[in-house]
């Protein structure tokens, strides 16, 4: 490989780390709406988490579908295509005067955020260079910031000019819509595999039974992911008696935590392997969650910061193990690995909104605590080694370490362009 795909194309990370920023704020805006329209409509805690599963399932489901097509065929319009929808959705969403508009508008959002997760990080992976997770954890930082700037950006647009400030969402988001399209023909000059404007794809195999594995991982962790962003704000109003402000301020410091957390995942996962930080990240939540319990409103925040660290830390780390288990299907892999099996643990929104109406908050967290003991059973069953994974790929020639150490390298990964 040339010297210059040697390293981050810093570029083309950043534009596509501040496409994935722009994005997700649109995600993150929903969690800061629901007590802004729990005050105004007096809906109830499930029909409020439906409001985040409509948000979560329509940004996620049809991601495999993104990303089966782009396997195929060269769609990077659809970056583009996500900030303009996902803001146009939140927009919307201070100006319904029911809740199926609501739900409908949430769920417009919703796809524009799948529209542009499969293609995004796809270029992500060919800019990165050698050490992936740690270049994709950069582009996944932009969305652990975006979706913290959400609540810090609805909240106080709300506070100001009513729901109907939501409108001002459509700036940031529609002007990022407008660099990303600018910036697509040098996008698609790294992608390496188009031939004719289709994917040609390498000798190598994909190893499903491992990466189905690795998806219900991942469902595992967004139960408790969504759980926590869901249901932090109306914690601390409901049992710690604090404002919905002070509610959301906590959102945002457990997922700028999230951010941080992301950047030195990358880093750890480079250097003692992706498997390792998993299973690390499993064994911290709990403690942690339960700290969260036992603490005032004001200490309560640093474990919020904490416990979104810890979560958010291997987000950027499965999305790496996905696309070493389908080295031909980057897309596929996108789909399921930030889609799909995110999506199936965003069922648990509305699960743990009926088991708070029925027992309260602090019942959702409990049990927000004990569900990583059932992702750390399955990670368990994951290859331990970067020679495992070549094997079940099919790459025989000695090549770069899952665990981030560097050995020669005589037949690289298709899509590796770092190796």
């Amino acid at each position: 490989m040339n010297s210059d795909r040697e390293r981050v194309d810093r570029r083309a990370m950043a534009v596509l780390s501040g496409g994935h920023l722009f994005t997700d704020i649109a995600q993150g805006s929903v969690p800061a709406l629901l007590p802004f329209l729990h005050s105004r409509y007096h809906w109830s805690l499930a029909a409020l988490s439906a409001l985040v599963l409509a948000a979560t399932i329509s940004s996620s489901v049809i991601q495999p579908l993104f990303g089966h097509l782009s396997d195929r065929i060269s769609l990077p319009w659809l970056m583009p295509l996500g900030p303009a929808l996902g803001g146009l959705g939140i927009a919307l969403a201070g100006f319904t005067s029911s809740y199926p508009l609501e739900f409908a508008v949430i769920v417009l959002s919703g796809i524009g955020v799948a529209a542009f997760h499969p293609e995004g990080s796809r270029f992500a992976n060919y800019v990165s260079g050698p050490r992936r997770a740690s270049g994709m954890s950069l582009f996944s930082v932009g969305g652990n910031v975006g979706f913290a700037l959400g609540p810090a950006v609805v909240t106080p647009l709300i506070l100001l000019a009513g729901l109907h400030g939501t409108a001002f969402v459509l700036i940031p988001t529609g002007a990022m819509a407008v660099v990303l399209s600018y910036e697509l023909a040098r996008l698609k000059s790294f992608r390496p595999d188009l031939v004719g404007g289709h994917v040609q794809r390498g000798d190598q195999h994909d190893a499903w039974r491992p990466f189905a594995v690795l998806a219900a991982v991942i469902a595992v962790r967004s139960f408790v992911y969504f759980g926590l962003v869901t249901f932090i704000p109306l914690y601390y109003v409901s049992d710690l008696h604090a404002s919905k402000a002070f509610g959301n301020a906590a959102l945002s410091v457990m997922l700028i935590g999230g951010a941080v957390g992301t950047l030195l995942g990358g880093r750890l996962a480079d250097r003692f392997g992706r498997r390792a930080v998993l299973v690390g990240s499993l064994l911290l939540v709990p403690p942690l969650v339960v700290a969260f319990l036992l603490s005032g409103p004001v200490l309560a925040l640093l474990f919020a910061g904490l416990t979104g660290a810890v979560t958010i830390a291997t987000f950027a780390v499965t999305i790496v193990m996905g696309q070493e288990f389908l080295p031909g299907r980057l897309g596929i892999s996108a789909g399921f690995t930030i889609g799909l099996s995110i999506g199936l643990g965003g069922v648990g929104a509305p699960l743990l909104g009926l088991l708070g109406d029925a027992h309260g908050l602090r019942a959702v967290f409990e049990t927000v605590a004990a569900l990583p003991v059932v992702g750390l059973l399955l990670t368990l069953g994951l290859p331990r080694s970067a020679q495992q994974v070549r094997t079940l790929v099919g790459v025989g020639a000695p090549e770069r370490e899952l665990d981030g150490k560097q050995r020669s390298v005589r037949q690289p990964l298709q899509h590796d362009i770092g190796s």
